[in-house]
């Protein structure tokens, strides 16, 4: 892995962060392509923008700091010195975002249901370079396996799952997805805000299957804490788009039950 992508001695540029930029770039860029799809002013979208991502850097921070409160205890200084106490929870900082993005909305009277549509694929794609720098740069490691999709990490024994590069594909596919659902809402076969419950599902989803091979994960009381979020949305979610599509689902089963008698 490489932690370090350029050394210059006076100044160190981290892969991590580089990719962080990336992230922000090509997520800004494509927002800015959905955006042209709508009447809204790109200057306002933008200042939401920037509004949501210090919502989810502070949320997300207040969140690591909770869930490792014995490294910080009750010294506020710790909490803005991101640099010398590194950390962001994931999960806190899309409900910030997220959160940010509904105040800004309701202040600026701007529906927050049909502008959340555009964001979504541009958000996954932000995640899904996010996560690829994980990769390269070895801050996410996986649990040991004898896998043979597998990498030895500096410092770490035995190989170990390559679990920031599978989430990393899977958000590039939520992000084509998004982008597809969105063509489905504004020809209005699905409703306005449709892709925010398929955002939730899908990250949730992603959670929960690669949970338990992450090496380190925020824990409350024994129990992974992003597992616990993760299969209560993905559960909530999942009963809710069963009960949506309840209709299609029971023509589907009685399309497949009448195929097979007649085979018979």
């Amino acid at each position: 892995m490489l932690p370090v992508l350029l050394d210059l001695g006076f100044i160190k540029l981290y892969t991590f962060g580089i990719f962080l930029v990336l992230a922000f770039f090509w997520g800004a860029f494509f927002l800015w392509k959905n955006i042209t799809l709508t009447s809204y002013k790109e200057d306002e979208v933008f200042d939401g923008l920037f509004f949501a991502l210090f919502g989810g850097v502070f949320i997300g921070r207040l969140q690591y700091v909770m869930l490792h409160f014995e490294d910080f205890g009750y010294d506020v200084l710790r909490f803005f010195l991101i640099n010398g106490y590194p950390g962001v929870g994931l999960t806190g900082f899309i409900f910030g975002f997220f959160l940010f993005i509904l105040i800004f909305s309701t202040w600026r009277k701007i529906q927050f249901r049909r502008i959340v549509d555009y964001i979504i694929a541009p958000f996954f794609l932000a995640l899904a370079v996010a996560k690829l720098g994980s990769f390269f740069s070895g801050t996410e490691i996986g649990t040991q396996t004898t896998f043979f999709i597998s990498l030895a990490y500096p410092n770490f024994d035995g190989a170990r799952h390559l679990t920031s590069l599978y989430e990393s594909i899977l958000y590039f596919l939520g992000s084509f997805w998004a982008y597809k659902l969105v063509r489905s809402i504004r020809r209005g076969n699905l409703y306005e805000g449709f892709n925010l419950i398929f955002f939730l599902w899908f990250f949730s989803f992603v959670t929960v299957i690669f949970d338990n091979i992450k090496a380190f994960r925020p824990m409350v009381r024994n129990m992974s804490f992003d597992l616990i979020l993760g299969s209560l949305f993905l559960l909530t979610v999942s009963l809710y788009l069963i009960y949506y599509f309840r209709q299609s689902i029971w023509k589907s089963i009685r399309k497949g039950f009448s195929f097979s008698k007649r085979k018979k």
